[in-house]
Parts: structure tokens; C-alpha cells; sequence
């Protein structure tokens, strides 16, 4: 049955301080940790899993290392710290939760290769993870034939929504950031509103970068604008040795703005060889996620007067503005003495849900965590934003819309969340700033 709506926050400090914990959130750590419970490591799942004698065991596939991993450093940290959040209130199903996490090198054959790991020999019943769509592509059909339920924190490609469609994931996967269906129509209404009329596209090649730049074409033709490369889109191979001809390539229809969706360690790469060639003057590119960090800016590199070489560079991200964000934040920096980066607050919230949804099935397996994943995500229920009041209600019976730190996180029958986004540039010194917000053409 539907309950009331009403807003339930209480303080996650208060709560933690109860506990004695030890968080180890350096970026550091060894990938492979575990946090087990005084009996040891979890069993399969299995009836007594079930039943709840065997603790939940979950897995964060994560890029420390790889083209990604400016970005995704932090939130094997995040995970954890929603897991030490909810042990520390009681655990999930009457047991302390276990987490183990996996470095997936921003590779998608790495990545699967972890992800069958954590099938086979982990047992684990639900995945905070990955970040890259190419490597949640190559994990989350091994995660649906093992009936473990995948969460992404960022894998934005429009490609998993199709899939979905189709049926293919059989309820095991979402995502906690909205597809680029949406951020590419974000991006594109950023365009219009700077008055860009003329856009080229450069995108690394794969289900991200091809994905983003046909709903940003479509979408930008929509309001009136034109593609310049439209006849022969520019896509770059990230394995490539150099990137001259790709840099020349996407500039050469003397646009105003250039849509660049890349990843941080090739995409510097490929911005320095337009810049050597004399290319960026009086063109403003047009980024992403994907390099929304000021690693990637420093890698590009400064002028002889030592501005950054993309100094006035605009983008998007999907933005963390959730109810939870303020006592998310305080806890974050408490924690770790670091801002929330990007996806920091959407991987938290992936792994909250991935046991809330346990809790709400009295089950720890895959099955019954995809069984209840939009039940405690969305509507009706009572809104709550403390994870720990969340779990204390599920315990109770009670129906919950958890609100979370990245947004409302409502997943669709796709898996999917729409979301807003945050509008970024790079200023002279090479540090980043948010300038404004923008929402998805309707």
C-alpha cells in the first residue's frame, strides 16, 4: 500500500558517531581489499543467503587506473563509505555488508575479467560500477547471466537504454546518472544559448562517444544548427599513436565551437595536436563528462604566458543536487579532507540503493535486489534522505522513495534517471568552475 508523502532527514554524522569505524578512502588502497565481516568472507548465495544468516557482499568495478581514473579515483571511496554508513546503523538483513573492489583500468577486457571474478569467485550479489559504457557493455552481460545486479554511478551511453528496451538486462542493471540521450541535448541547448551556429563533432570511438554525438547532431539540427562534419563524422581511436590527422580533421569546417566527448588521457592528446597545429583560435570547445577534472587540464597544457591552452572551454555534467547532497558533503569532506568530485555523490547513491533494495526483498542475492530496486527508488513511499532512517523504515515494512545526494535517483523500467546538468569552463589558471545549469532540450 501507498503511504503518505513526508521529508525524513536526520544527520549522518549523528549516526556514525555512534559507531567506531575505520575508513580507509585513499585512492591508494589496494583495489582488491575486502571488507568482511567477523566470520570471514560471504558464501554463494544461496537459501541461507537468503534467509539473511549470510551477509550481503557487493563488488565496485571502478577505473583507478586508465584513461578514466582522474575521474574515477575517488569513488571506490565513495562505496566504501556507504557501506561503513550502513554497517554502522546494522548492516543489511541482520549482518554487516562486504565490499570488494576491483580496479578495471578503464578497459573493457579488464573490466570483464573482473567482473567474472567477482561472479565466480567473490559471489557478489550486486556491482557499484563501472564508469566507462564500454566496460559496464562488456560486464553487465556477464553480470545478468550470474544474476547479479549492476549499478553504474556513470556509464551514460544511450546504447544500455536500447538494450533494456529490448529486454536483455532482465532487471539487472541501472544507472544513477542520467543517459547522454539527455546530457547530449543539454550540450546542444548550451550551443543554442551561446548563439554557436556551426558545430563541429570529434568523439572517441565507442558506444560513449558515438552515442553522445548522434543524439548532440540530432539534436542541435533540431534548433536550427549545423554540423560540419556531419558527411564524415570524426571519430578518434583511442589506441592511436597520434591524433594529428582526427585534430585536423574535426576543425577543418572552420566551426564555432567544436562538441569534443573524450576520455581524459588521450583526449589531452588529441586537444594538444589542434593546438600545435594552430587550429583553437577563436573556437570554443564543447566537453563532457568525461573530462570534467582539472587533471585533464593540466594535461593539456599552458600557452608560453602560461594560461591554459583551453582557458574559456565550456561543458557539461550531470549534476549532483539531491536532497542528501549538503549532509552528503559533510560527511564526504569529514571523511577524506576532499571536495566531492564528479560521480563521487552518484556512486554513493548507487551503492545505498543496492542495499536498500536487499533489505527490502530480506534477501542477499541479485534476484532480490533487482526485485526491489525502483520499489525503494521512486514513488509512493515516504521520502526519505538519511540512509540510515531509509534502512530503519525498510526494516520496519514501510514503502520508501529514497532521495539521494546525485538527485532524485527515480530509475525507469530501463534502468534509467533523468537528471540536470551543471555547465563548467576552464578559467585562465586551468582550475574549473560552475557557471551555470542547463536542461535537456524538450
Amino acid at each position: 500500500m501507498s503511504q503518505k508523502h513526508r521529508r525524513i532527514k536526520s544527520p549522518l554524522a549523528l549516526t556514525l558517531a555512534i559507531a567506531t569505524l575505520t575508513i580507509n578512502l585513499t585512492a591508494c588502497q589496494d583495489p582488491n581489499a575486502t571488507t568482511s565481516d567477523a566470520g570471514g568472507q560471504a558464501s554463494p548465495p544461496s537459501s541461507d543467503a537468503a534467509s539473511g544468516s549470510e551477509g550481503l557482499k557487493l563488488g565496485a568495478l571502478l577505473p583507478v587506473t586508465g584513461d578514466l581514473s582522474a575521474i574515477g579515483q575517488n569513488m571506490p571511496g565513495a562505496a566504501q563509505l556507504a557501506v561503513d554508513t550502513i554497517n554502522a546503523c546494522g548492516g543489511v538483513n541482520g549482518k554487516p555488508v562486504s565490499l570488494v573492489k576491483e580496479d578495471d583500468q578503464t578497459d573493457p577486457t579488464a573490466g570483464a575479467a573482473a567482473m567474472t571474478k567477482l561472479a565466480d569467485v567473490d559471489r557478489v550479489a550486486g556491482v557499484i560500477g563501472s564508469f566507462a559504457s564500454s566496460v559496464s557493455g562488456a560486464a553487465v552481460d556477464i553480470a545478468v547471466r550470474n544474476k547479479i545486479m549492476l549499478i553504474s554511478p556513470g556509464s551514460t551511453s544511450p546504447v544500455f537504454t536500447e538494450r533494456a528496451q529490448k529486454g536483455e538486462f532482465q532487471g539487472f542493471w541501472a544507472r544513477t546518472a542520467p543517459p547522454d540521450t539527455y546530457q547530449a541535448q543539454a550540450l546542444a541547448a548550451l550551443a543554442e544559448k551561446r548563439g554557436y551556429k556551426n558545430v563541429g563533432t570529434v568523439v572517441i570511438n565507442n558506444d560513449y562517444g558515438v552515442g553522445f554525438e548522434k543524439a548532440f547532431t540530432g539534436s542541435f539540427e533540431k534548433s536550427g544548427g549545423k554540423i560540419s562534419d556531419k558527411s564524415n563524422p570524426v571519430r578518434y581511436d583511442p589506441k592511436a599513436a597520434t591524433f594529428d590527422s582526427e585534430a585536423a580533421a574535426a576543425f577543418a569546417g572552420k566551426p564555432d565551437a567544436i562538441a569534443a566527448v573524450l576520455y581524459s588521457e588521450t583526449g589531452s592528446l588529441l586537444i594538444q595536436a589542434a593546438y600545435k597545429q594552430g587550429l583553437m583560435e577563436g573556437v570554443t570547445l564543447l566537453l563532457t563528462d568525461g573530462v570534467y577534472s582539472e587533471d585533464f587540464v593540466n594535461a593539456t597544457g599552458k600557452t608560453p604566458d602560461g594560461k591554459s591552452i583551453i582557458a574559456g572551454a565550456l561543458g557539461t555534467v550531470p549534476g549532483a543536487d539531491g536532497q542528501a547532497l549538503a549532509d552528503f558533503t559533510k560527511l564526504w569532506k569529514e571523511k577524506t579532507n576532499k571536495e566531492v568530485t564528479a560521480y563521487v555523490a552518484h556512486t554513493w547513491d548507487a551503492a545505498v540503493l543496492l542495499m536498500l533494495a536487499a533489505q527490502a526483498a530480506k534477501a542477499n542475492t541479485g534476484e532480490g535486489i533487482a526485485s526491489k530496486i525502483r520499489e525503494v527508488s521512486s514513488s509512493p513511499g515516504t521520502a526519505v534522505t538519511d540512509p540510515c532512517k531509509a534502512m530503519e523504515l525498510v526494516k520496519n515494512g514501510e514503502d520508501i522513495d529514497y532521495q539521494g545526494a546525485s538527485g532524485n535517483v527515480d530509475i525507469d523500467e530501463n534502468g534509467d534517471v533523468i537528471g540536470s546538468y551543471d555547465v563548467w569552463t576552464v578559467k585562465d589558471d586551468g582550475t574549473l568552475e560552475i557557471i551555470d545549469k542547463v536542461n535537456p532540450a524538450q
